[in-house]
């Protein structure tokens, strides 16, 4: 099978390679799916330069945990009639080697997630990790009609799934974002307000928006970053999600939290408890049924362009996802 590969760590034009790999035959309780898209998100690029010192797991890695396809072959323990299944792909490269960015993959059938039939497959490469972690974070910070919630970071890919569920819950969403045009982005999303950070005061922006009581939860991305805003930003007993981080670690206005009894939650949408993860597959597959969502595939190349779609995703080069199309 044709497949994008790295034996190193180090910048994707020079360690990223196509070419021939064994296609993988499904072991017991798994399936195999021939793949049609593999979605790229900075985890990916991340893991391929070694970022916050993680080592290469495996003397071969076929990187990307998203992506879309059809199941062709079955192992034991799992019933024939799921040949020929439209499905999309969770957790593909996470604690083994080798992921989406090949024609095949061979992974456990929970994994292999029914597509509803209104879902593209470049849209369904994006569902993984951009939207399991928007919506895995909307769900910790128990989002209800009427409340105030700023999402970090509105037009990145995580942010424009939180976006909307945070809306669909019937909160006003708040967010922050660097330009006039991720601005307009995040309105098209559901945002009621867009704040420039960059030129902006967002906490007093926040209290504006507010009226003074500040928002009732944060979902973030950069916690190192921003965690220095919250005591402008979030009220008493209000609830913080995190998902992302900049650095390995931040320095926090501790006395505040203990102060103002603010709950701080985090997300690591690779390592979901079970019961968590199956209850946003359920209401993840009722929202792309009832056609609810927006999609932003951003850009689509092909697998053999892989070293610049990593490019493109790490240096923020597009608004939306990129996802690579399988020969």
């Amino acid at each position: 099978m044709q497949a994008a590969f790295h034996t190193r760590q180090g910048p994707a034009a020079e360690v990223l390679q196509v070419g021939e790999q064994p296609t993988p035959e499904p072991g017991p309780g798994e399936v195999r799916v021939r793949l049609r898209t593999s979605g790229v998100n900075p985890s990916d690029y991340k893991v391929r330069k070694g970022g916050f010192g993680r080592a290469l797991g495996w003397p071969l890695v076929i990187p990307h945990s998203d992506g879309a396809g059809v199941i062709d072959a079955v192992g034991e323990g799992v019933p024939a009639s799921r040949i020929g299944e439209r499905v999309w792909i969770w957790n593909g490269q996470w604690l083994r080697p080798f992921g989406t960015a090949a024609q095949f993959i061979a992974l456990p059938a929970a994994q292999a997630v029914a597509l509803p039939a209104g879902v593209g497959d470049a849209e369904a490469a994006c569902l993984g990790i951009p939207a399991l972690t928007a919506l895995h974070a909307v769900r910790l910070a128990q989002v209800q009609p009427g409340m105030n919630v700023l999402v970090a970071g509105g037009a990145g890919s995580v942010g424009h799934y939180a976006i909307q569920f945070a809306r669909l819950r019937g909160a006003t969403v708040l967010t922050t974002v660097s330009s006039e045009e991720k601005a307009a982005y995040a309105r098209r999303a559901g945002a009621a307000h867009t704040i420039l950070y960059r030129s902006e005061d967002v906490g007093a922006r926040v209290q504006a928006l507010t009226e003074g009581r500040g928002v009732d939860a944060v979902i973030e991305m950069d916690f190192t970053a921003n965690a220095p805003l919250y005591p402008a930003c979030v009220r008493a007993g209000g609830t913080i999600v995190v998902y992302g981080m900049g650095q390995m670690e931040a320095k926090l206005p501790t006395f505040w939290f203990m102060r103002n009894r603010i709950s701080l939650k985090f997300v690591y949408v690779y390592e979901m408890e079970a019961p968590e993860r199956e209850a946003c597959l359920h209401e993840l597959d009722t929202l792309l049924r009832d056609g609810a969502l927006q999609h932003n595939v951003a850009l689509r190349l092909p697998l053999a362009e892989i070293a610049r779609a990593h490019d493109m995703v790490e240096r923020g080069q597009v608004i939306g996802n990129v996802v690579l199309d399988l020969p």
